[in-house]
């Protein structure tokens, strides 16, 4: 999976408000020395020719920066990707560092941890793994320790696959426009609401994540049907995590692209006459048939289970005649409970993701509810914005 995965580096954001109990830099930067030797391959550089990472220690990259506002000024989310130490799509050349950290000091005496980490080695949970553990040494906390694994290749060994061209460039794509559509408590128990009768013999409702991908997966098609004036059949992508879910288990620690997809096709006369109500089970079902399958991914069925349908999926991606839309799940990596020994973040972000009709879902600080960061086209997202149903949802 490392060899097929975009070019591209995962970022994360986290922001701290003022406190008396905030360390000097230095202190952040004495926490990531100490703990990179654990995370080698994060203090080496990518070679493309072969397809792996050169371990020799050339290091991260750690920058400061003054940022000329409060940190309630930052509102804007075209604004996010200033606070990366590099840009999303810089990543793969002998040049790129494969991590970099910038720390931004406000004028309020706020900061933001902003992370980027190549997503050649590095997926969402491999982030908070070394999130957790950086953040574990900064403040000294020698409890439990969080011990990274860096061994799938003796589960998944390479192939030279080569790496797809993702359309991805070093430079911000201003065709691209983000979306930062909150579905507070409020929503979530209204969409709950909409399909309780589905689940009256469950002991489990309908979970956050699947309300608001089913949700979103009906107003994108719709909006498409607006702007194009016929339906399009659809190919909805969600990405899995499949640590802790194979046998034998991989640790949660397991560092990598450790994701499998689920996949849900419906042609042009489905979408049309689907709704709401339908896509969640359809979604649901999808998702827990793939969770099941995890438990055969070591064993002979694993090269199918993983890259067949991946390859299945990526030949449709060109095809004019549905609309394709991937959805990743970050809500469950524990962001805001990372603290560096001055409190939790009072919120924590992406930034900019060049990746058209990709949605990336983040949890509310109070985790209650969703954030649904979703990368359109701007013409696209014109329609979204006009959307009734998620004005009246979101609003």
């Amino acid at each position: 999976m490392d060899e097929v995965i975009p070019t591209m580096n995962v970022a994360s954001i986290l922001y701290y408000p003022f406190n008396e109990n905030i360390r000097h830099v230095n202190n952040l930067k004495k926490s990531l020395a100490q703990i990179l030797p654990q995370f080698y391959p994060s203090a080496g550089r990518y070679s493309k020719e072969n397809q792996l990472v050169d371990c020799s220690d050339q290091g991260a990259e750690f920058v400061e920066a003054q940022v000329d506002c409060k940190l309630v000024d930052i509102i804007g989310l075209e604004e996010l990707n200033d606070l990366l130490p590099v840009e999303v799509g810089a990543a793969d050349e002998v040049t790129d560092p494969i991590m970099s950290i910038q720390i931004n000091k406000f004028k309020c005496g706020g900061i933001a941890i902003a992370t980027s980490i190549s997503h050649r080695i590095s997926d969402g949970a491999s982030l908070n793994t070394f999130l957790s553990a950086w953040a574990k040494a900064s403040r000294g906390d020698q409890t439990e320790p969080i011990i990274p694994t860096f061994d799938s290749p003796l589960y998944f060994p390479g192939q030279n696959l080569g790496t797809p061209d993702y359309g991805i460039t070093r430079s911000r794509n201003t065709t691209l426009v983000t979306k930062r559509i909150l579905f507070d408590s409020k929503a979530i128990g209204t969409l709950r609401d909409r399909v309780s009768h589905l689940y009256e013999n469950s002991h489990r409702p309908a979970s956050r994540v699947l309300l608001v991908t089913s949700f979103l997966t009906e107003a994108l098609l719709r909006s498409d049907r607006a702007k194009l004036g016929k339906p399009r059949g659809c190919l909805v992508i969600q990405l899995v995590n499949i640590r802790e879910r194979t046998v034998p288990p991989l640790s949660k620690y397991s560092c990598g692209n450790l994701i499998t997809t689920a996949t849900v096709e419906c042609s042009a006369d489905e979408t049309k006459s689907m709704d709401f109500e339908h896509y969640v089970p359809l979604l649901g079902n999808t998702v827990k048939k793939t969770v099941s399958d995890c438990v055969n991914i070591l064993g002979k069925d694993g090269h199918e289970i993983l890259f067949e349908n991946r390859a299945r999926v990526a030949a449709k991606g060109g095809d004019s005649s549905i609309k394709s839309i991937t959805f990743s799940d970050f809500s469950k990596f524990g962001f805001y409970e990372v603290d560096f020994g001055f409190g939790k973040p009072i919120w924590t972000t992406i930034a900019n993701i060049p990746i058209e009709n990709f949605i990336m879902l983040l949890n509310t600080k109070e985790n209650d509810g969703i954030e649904a960061w979703v990368q359109l086209h701007e013409e696209d997202m014109h329609y979204i914005e006009l959307d009734k149903e998620i004005k009246k949802l979101t609003t």
